[in-house]
């Protein structure tokens, strides 16, 4: 059962800073096209909205115009919807420039290039003397100028590896276009009978096509650690003496009396000097339900007040509060699969030196047999383009993409360039239980009328326990009843004034009732007992059958719950595990040789999925999950979760297939080049046919099941 969703209360934005850039806000339950239309539609009609737009994938929402952060909040509060305010400036939303670059580069080089082979077509027609020297002069002045604009992203790359003196793919790359361009260049000054600026073009082209697949492949991955301090509490409510002063968190001291008001995250670690407090607690434990503490016990950071206001005294602040530890975790979690080497980078290592030494025995053969450095040069300029890395280089971006894309329709987003190498390897999985394998779930009795639904809902859409949430979900389609006084009585439910009569929702007990789950009560009427299961979610049984690998469960919930799901689903349970915990059995599954594919859905397993070989969160995910995870659900169904296996391990296939399509292909094209009988104009021809026939074989992507 997914708790309230821990995102931060920050301070609201002035009047300009709304007017300047959007408000957002994290939007947790949110689930469907019906809950965006609706928070649209109720919004726009708030005064001082200028724009309303929700993005149901990262579950947030972007409002615009002079409007204050708690009227928004409070309009949310009315339709049903949690809501938390979201430090913009810490999440990093910035447009994706490098790929617009990259984009602009790849058009523009097309467009030359196709220009300049019409002008070819001319010479290769017959044109001679100064028709054909006018022709290769006109190519020049596009090519040059386009050649020095499109291909700056390999020179950059190559520049920053050979000022630390080692190579990298780009580096006979760089060479091979720089030498195409140069040579023609003088070959037309010289009256040369050819010149190959269409060579240097379509290099370019081609080239720029695979590096901009590669980087669609990795713009969708945001760091983790970041999305958590966006979390992050940014004022706390300081009591000094009787006077409660709203002061930034960094001013907060060991020892100072906070005050946490109903709704709001625990700024600071604390000991708790309220008599009682009912908190969630799920971001770091899993536990599903709401925790009852009493004075003098501990409370972290991060932690949700769902009840009545509190006060602590804080213990940690800063640096050494729970959420900046786990925030470190995540981080270095984090660094250590950034390590991981792909499989083209891998390939690079060897083929880059390889390249410049062939181009090289070339010219020095060449040279020694004939004595013509032209002639020489060209031979060598045509095996640095008949050796380039184009189909190497698209060997993996062209499968990753066709594989992005397959994943995608079936509903699964994959966010990490390297995500699909790595799932490939993994030899074991790891669940969370609570919000991924098991769903929150209210079970409404047959004999519930619809003036009891609405009751309910208007009491229900008061309250921040997952319970309250889950009945407003079940009830979405019930106007709410024009319930008054609402408040909320601490470890027992919530209550109001119903035409004159009291009505409480909540525990059995309070109802006065002989069951202990939830249940309402209007007036003196008996209470009505609403059942609240935990659901395995949709598809869980399928998947687990069909996956080849051996599973396990390591939950923060309790043993008695995680016992239940053990026998329903007969697999490995593990219960009471914190962050650390979840953390050090992935670093005993590494340690014995496995590969773990983690998949959770809360900040407590956010280190966890970080830190695994792999991850997957689904779509009800917190921000920071989403953020760690390589791959995200975007369907409430687990029964395709095999199929992202089967379509990672096909794309380590058909990458080794392309590999083996370049090798076969260079196999054949470098002795003809080496002998003397492929200008750089056939050398490109044949390089654009072995990398048309790469992509081509990456589109049977669309195959697998």
């Amino acid at each position: 059962m997914t708790a309230a969703c821990p995102a931060c209360v920050s301070v609201a934005p002035s009047s300009e800073q709304m007017n300047a850039a959007a408000a957002q806000f994290s939007l947790p339950t949110i689930h469907c096209a019906a809950c965006i239309g609706k928070i649209e539609r109720e919004l726009a009609g708030v005064i001082g909205v200028q724009s309303v737009r929700v993005n149901l994938s990262l579950k947030r929402l972007s409002v615009t115009g002079p409007v204050t952060s708690e009227r928004i909040l409070a309009s949310l509060d009315a339709l049903g919807f949690e809501a938390y305010p979201l430090d913009g400036a810490a999440l990093n939303r910035a447009r994706d420039d490098v790929g617009r670059a990259l984009l602009t580069r790849m058009a523009v080089a097309g467009f030359a290039m196709m220009n300049v082979m019409l002008l070819s077509v001319a010479v290769w027609s017959g044109a001679a003397d100064a028709t054909r020297d006018l022709f290769h002069l006109i190519s020049a002045v596009i090519a040059i100028p386009v050649v020095a604009y499109s291909a700056q992203p390999f020179f950059q790359n190559a520049w920053a590896a050979l000022r630390v003196k080692r190579l990298n793919m780009d580096v006979p790359i760089s060479l091979a276009i720089i030498l195409a361009a140069g040579m023609s260049l003088y070959e037309t000054l010289q009256s040369g009978d050819h010149a190959y600026f269409d060579a240097a073009l379509s290099l370019t082209f081609f080239l720029l096509i695979g590096r901009y697949m590669d980087h669609r492949t990795r713009s969708a991955a945001r760091s983790a650690a970041r999305e958590l301090t966006a979390l992050e509490v940014h004022t706390a409510e300081r009591l000094v003496g009787t006077v409660a002063q709203t002061v930034s968190v960094s001013e907060l001291r060991v020892g100072d009396t906070v005050i946490v008001p109903t709704g709001a995250r625990v700024p600071a670690d604390g000991t708790l000097l309220s008599d009682t407090a009912l908190m969630d607690r799920s971001f770091l434990t899993g536990e599903s339900a709401a925790i009852n503490l009493g004075a003098g016990d501990s409370v972290q950071a991060g932690e949700i007040n769902i009840a009545e206001p509190l006060h602590l005294r804080a213990t940690a602040v800063g640096e050494d509060t729970s959420l900046r530890r786990m925030a470190a975790l995540v981080e270095t979690a984090e660094n250590a699969r950034n390590s991981y080497t792909a499989l083209a980078d891998r390939a690079a290592q060897i083929y880059a030196p390889a390249v410049h030494l062939l181009a090289l025995v070339a010219f020095a053969g060449w040279v020694t047999a004939t004595g013509d450095i032209r002639h020489a040069l060209n031979i060598a300029i045509a095996v640095l383009i008949i050796t380039c890395p184009c189909a190497l280089g698209l060997a993996v971006p062209a499968v990753s993409t066709a594989a992005i894309s397959r994943l995608f329709s079936a509903g699964f987003l994959v966010k990490h360039a390297t995500a699909l190498e790595r799932l490939a390897e993994v030899t074991h999985i790891v669940f969370d239980k609570t919000g991924t394998l098991t769903l929150p779930a209210i079970a409404l009795p047959d004999a519930m009328t619809e003036a009891e639904k609405s009751v309910a809902k208007s009491l229900a859409q008061a309250s921040h326990h997952p319970l309250s949430r889950a009945l407003v979900n079940a009830v979405d389609t019930t106007a709410p009843a024009q319930v008054e006084d609402i408040r909320e009585v601490a470890g027992q439910g919530i209550e109001g004034l119903y035409q004159g009569e009291t009505v409480r929702l909540g525990r059995g007990p309070w109802l006065d009732a002989d069951f202990s789950g939830l249940g309402l009560r209007i007036g003196d009427l008996p209470a009505l007992q609403i059942e609240s299961p935990e659901t395995v979610r949709e598809g869980v049984r399928e998947a687990l059958g069909a996956l080849d690998l051996p599973c396990e469960v390591v939950t923060g919930d309790a043993p008695a719950p995680a016992g239940r799901l053990a026998k329903q689903l007969n697999i490995k349970v593990t219960p009471d595990s914190r962050p650390e915990d979840k953390l050090h059995r992935l670093e005993e599954l590494a340690a014995a040789g496995e590969r773990v594919l983690m998949i959770g859905d809360g900040l407590n397993d956010t280190a966890a999925l970080a830190a695994a070989h792999a991850a997957i969160a689904p779509a009800t995910a917190l921000e920071a999950s989403r953020s760690a995870a390589d791959i995200v659900v975007l369907k409430e169904s687990f029964a395709d979760l095999p199929l992202v296996l089967s379509v990672a391990r096909a794309t380590r296939s058909l990458s080794q297939q392309n590999f083996a399509i370049a090798a076969v292909y260079n196999f054949i094209a470098v002795p003809i080049a080496l002998a003397g009988y492929a200008t750089p104009l056939a050398a490109a021809l044949a390089m654009s046919i072995s990398s048309i026939t790469v992509l081509l074989n990456s589109q049977r992507m669309r195959l697998i099941k």
